[in-house]
């Protein structure tokens, strides 16, 4: 029998710990046999394990239970860290060759501290794509993971937190610690059959991790279920690790915008997000199907690279110059054009952005959320991005929608919408900054839902 996804949640295992079914040093090896199985992903899924660290944080976890001292419910399970945040002892190296000769960090990154202090032990660096700048996965220099979907095809993960997905859904690790500047939580999960949020930035710790667009960049988790992410929200955000309480949809109000996110679907997601909303009217919430014009002038702030190519080319600039040759190619490319934008636009940026932002919170402040397809398309194969044209008009089509909420500083979770063995699509709901817990409650709401339906299990 193929286990659910409530049966591998961070609850679910928890209280197998709880009830001595298992132990920390019992998962941490299975999720290492899972990472060495020479027929699996690990070896693409990981630039890093630390197998060796992860197995004495196993044993000190176990003890520390049986004396009734776990620092938390979760304490004991492996998670996987994005290659992009500092951990104590070891290399950041975002995925790139650039930094191979870094110093080792000092100290671990806040978001990395948090999940420590809960008991998590990390498991390794899960790979990514370089320095966070693509939306589809690839690596050249590590290897690129292959998306749980049609896996002897081979497809794109999803990016950049590709290699934390992968691992999720492998079962290398119970969840992923990643980020999200334009869907980097969200796609990968998409693309995997699995649930990644993007929270409010400003609510999580961004220190001690390699930035692409400090404006853009947010802390955010991949994992099984909306209850496994709202904990890994409240662990990271140095809250206590709470679960919401399912909110009932009837009664609810959900604008599906027309207004570009339906455009150029492939018909495995058009199919499943007309499922989904079908499911969701059934089950009481009112949809409304509408034009949002502000996605037109979001889209704008991306002309020439936006913010993104600004912000990263300011960190970037003395790396590239003694270093470019050991950049991937394409995401170089993405990067100079930062070179090439004047100053002055990225205030300009910025106050457009900030004007977007309070016009969209008044507009939407009627509904309690966004609806749309995380991303427009099924996972590509990777032998059709050899080319860099193609390469680049499936990387803009994977960002497309995700980056959105990026851009208006919402908050966003993507949901999986169809069922074991169809073609992996992601129900995305997003909401204005700061009403994270209200959209978790209504993401549970939704995750019921749609598991009741027959969709909302995970493709793959």
């Amino acid at each position: 029998m193929v286990a659910t996804p409530h049966a591998l949640s961070l609850h679910a295992l928890a209280v197998d710990l709880a009830r001595e079914r298992t132990s920390a040093r019992a998962l941490v090896e299975a999720a290492l046999a899972a990472i060495e199985d020479p027929a699996g992903e690990g070896a693409r899924a990981f630039v890093q394990v630390d197998a060796e660290g992860a197995r004495a944080a196993a044993d000190h976890s176990d003890r520390q239970r049986r004396a009734g001292l776990a620092p938390s419910w979760f304490a004991g399970l492996p998670i996987a860290v994005k290659d992009l945040f500092d951990v104590r002892g070891q290399v950041t190296r975002a995925g790139s060759r650039a930094l191979d000769d870094a110093p080792a960090a000092t100290s671990d990154a806040r978001a990395v501290a948090r999940l420590r202090r809960a008991g998590f032990i990390v498991i390794g660096r899960s790979n990514m794509s370089e320095f966070a700048y693509s939306g589809l996965g690839l690596n050249p220099h590590f290897g690129t993971p292959r998306s749980v979907f049609d896996r002897q095809t081979g497809r794109a993960p999803g990016g950049s937190t590709s290699g934390g997905a992968v691992a999720v859904a492998d079962k290398m690790a119970v969840a992923a610690l990643g980020t999200d500047t334009g869907g980097s939580c969200r796609i990968p999960a998409a693309f995997n059959g699995l649930t990644g949020w993007k929270p409010t930035s400003a609510r999580m710790p961004g220190d001690g991790l390699i930035p692409l667009s400090p404006s853009l960049d947010t802390v955010g988790p991949i994992a099984r279920t909306v209850r496994c992410c709202a904990v890994l929200d409240a662990i990271l955000s140095g809250a206590w690790p709470r679960s919401p309480r399912p909110l009932p949809l009837a009664g609810r109000r959900l604008l599906a915008p027309t207004t570009v996110v339906l455009d150029d679907l492939d018909a495995p997601v058009a199919a499943a997000f007309d499922r989904a909303l079908a499911a969701l009217s059934a089950a009481g919430a009112t949809i409304e199907q509408s034009p949002l014009p502000e996605i037109h002038e979001l889209i704008d702030l991306t002309a020439d690279g936006g913010l993104t190519a600004i912000e990263s080319h300011a960190w970037h600039e003395s790396l590239l110059a003694a270093r470019g040759g050991d950049y991937d190619p394409r995401v170089a490319a993405r990067i100079r054009k930062g070179a090439t934008i004047p100053a002055s636009r990225h205030q300009a940026l910025l106050d457009a952005r900030a004007a977007l932002v309070e016009r969209l919170r008044i507009r939407l402040r009627q509904f309690d959320a966004l609806v749309a397809p995380t991303v427009a398309a099924i996972p590509p194969r990777l032998d059709a991005l050899q080319d860099d044209a193609a390469f680049a008009a499936a990387n803009l089509r994977a960002l497309r929608n995700t980056m959105l909420v990026n851009l208006m500083n919402g908050c966003a979770i993507t949901l999986p919408a169809t069922a074991p063995g169809e073609a992996p699509a992601g129900l995305m709901l997003a909401a204005p900054a700061h009403r994270d817990a209200a959209l978790l409650a209504l993401a549970a709401g939704v995750e019921r839902v749609l598991a009741r339906s027959g969709s909302g299990t995970g493709g793959g």
